[in-house]
């Protein structure tokens, strides 16, 4: 493809990944309120972000093996579509439990969305080419990013728009990247008779994973850590997911290629991506939880105080991207943040409902940063040591683990939120005289609804809360560190798909080559 028609298919591409990606970001920052409309509670709050992120997870792998053999084109549209359909339902929700299994529906149509693009760049545009584009990337990401929170706050402030629109916004703009690329889109399609799409596989690591991620948000609260409840799900849970790795070395075509994660680069690239999605998507998605509820900011205020963190993204990725096509290497850059991650984190750990907007400022925007350079560039590392017949699957692999990580860490993080809330508002009805019988609302996230002690009690509970889930983010991205570390540096690829390894001969004639022109 022309650089032109690159850029014409590429317009398209990135106006998909901007809705899929501004549909969460519209929501997060909406959230508080949406869930306080229909009278949920912080497990329900936490599920409504873990149910699309897991059935994005467990979907994400089939999709990247999908794309490796049949139309790419095709599966894109058939994306758009589910993403649409799920986006009307969920604006026309009625409680929790239906806005959850309409956003469990989303979260198909998102992860589609964000590994579909990914592999198609991926299919046009070689490595080392792809890290300019990675800037484009990196910037629409960006204004998702920065412009999803204060659209959402707007929404959610507006009094003839409402909260629901959050969800029926994304609509248009939707129809509009469906019919751009109709019209640019040019991709070859390998189509294969023998196809066999590992469907056992995918539903057991997503049973697997949800019976333990059932278990982090009920222990402690419904029954005990050490009880036959915990027993029962915690070795369901994991029995189910042994069951799947084993399904995975059986099957012709696995929902998770071990032959591919087993090589050192991919490997060590996932386990980075895991600490990272844990540490980004469990902490962001409680910041603007913690402005709202913990500090008492309308949902466009805190849309605006998230800004920081989405300028540190902005700038680091479009940068960086540019740097690492310049110079070919991509290691430095992803060590480099995931250090700056874990120090913004560790910053964001004194968090409490007094600490200073200039200080949380600061954290967020190296959080931001650290995320730029690391989580799209752990992909571009991972993409150059793969053939192009294997690059969804390793694109998939990858986003595979990033999702299941960001879901574990917000069900995890989620979980220990609500039990240090909890523990926090009695402490603090005991020191106000108030029986906790006459507090009966304080687990409900409506706060408008509540009296004013009650109010200013919970309130602090939730902004004291918040710096406890950022230190465990902070341990985390630490992992995510390590990791990075032991990466093989190697310079990206200059062609789409890898060079065959040169026969006897050739080698013979190469060295030959080298020592005549020594």
């Amino acid at each position: 493809m022309t650089h032109r028609q690159v850029l014409e298919a590429l317009s398209g591409l990135l106006l998909v990944l901007f809705v899929a990606m501004i549909s969460a970001t519209i929501v997060s920052v909406a959230l508080p309120q949406i869930i306080g409309a229909l009278d949920g509670t912080q497990s329900q709050y936490t599920w409504v972000v873990t149910a699309s992120l897991l059935a994005s997870t467990a979907s994400t792998p089939i999709w990247g093996k999908l794309a490796d053999l049949f139309s790419k084109k095709l599966l894109l549209q058939v994306a758009i579509v589910i993403f649409i359909v799920s986006s009307v339902a969920c604006g026309f929700a009625q409680d929790t439990g239906q806005l959850i299994a309409f956003r469990a529906l989303q979260g198909l149509g998102m992860g589609a969305l964000q590994v579909l693009v990914q592999v198609i760049i991926a299919a046009m545009i070689s490595p080392r080419e792809r890290g300019r584009y990675n800037g484009y990337l990196g910037g629409v990401m960006a204004v998702a990013t920065v412009g999803g929170p204060l659209i959402g706050g707007v929404i959610a402030d507006t009094s003839w728009l409402g909260w629901r629109w959050c969800f029926f916004i994304s609509v248009p703009f939707t129809l509009i990247a469906f019919a751009l690329l109709q019209k640019t889109l040019r991709v070859a399609t390998v189509r294969r008779p023998d196809v066999k799409i590992d469907y056992v596989g995918a539903t057991l690591i997503a049973l697997g994973v949800s019976v333990l991620l059932i278990w982090v948000t009920f222990v402690g609260n419904s029954f005990d850590w050490m009880s036959w409840q915990t027993a029962a799900m915690v070795g369901g849970g994991v029995l189910v997911l042994a069951l799947a790795t084993w399904v995975e070395t059986r099957v012709a075509e696995p929902v998770v290629p071990l032959h591919v994660i087993r090589r050192r680069t991919p490997a060590l690239a996932i386990l980075a991506s895991l600490a990272v999605g844990m540490a980004m998507f469990g902490g962001s998605v409680f910041l603007g939880q913690y402005f709202q509820i913990g500090r008492g900011y309308s949902p466009t205020e805190a849309g605006l105080l998230t800004i920081p963190m989405m300028l540190g993204v902005l700038l680091s990725s479009t940068i960086s991207g540019r740097m690492i096509s310049k110079s070919g290497n991509v290691k430095p850059y992803i060590v480099t943040g995931g250090i700056v991650l874990t120090i913004g984190f560790l910053g964001l750990s004194t968090l409490d409902h007094e600490t200073s907007l200039v200080f949380v400022s600061a954290a967020m925007m190296l959080v931001g940063v650290g995320v730029g350079m690391s989580m799209q560039n752990l992909v571009l590392a991972i993409q150059n040591t793969v053939p192009l017949n294997e690059l969804g699957a390793a694109s998939g692999a990858i986003t595979f683990f990033r999702s299941l990580g960001g879901t574990i860490g917000v069900s995890v993080l989620g979980a220990i939120l609500a039990n240090q809330v909890a523990t926090s508002i009695v402490e603090g009805l005991a020191k106000a005289g108030i029986k906790a019988e006459a507090a009966g609302g304080s687990g409900s996230l409506n706060i408008a609804q509540m009296p004013e002690p009650l109010r200013t009690i919970v309130r602090a509970a939730y902004g004291d809360a918040t710096g406890h889930i950022f230190l465990v983010s902070t341990g985390i991205a630490a992992l995510g560190v390590i990791a990075t570390l032991f990466l093989k540096p190697t310079r990206l690829r200059d062609s789409v798909d890898l060079k065959p390894a040169p026969t006897t001969g050739e080698t013979a004639v190469s060295a030959s080559q080298e020592t005549t022109r020594a």
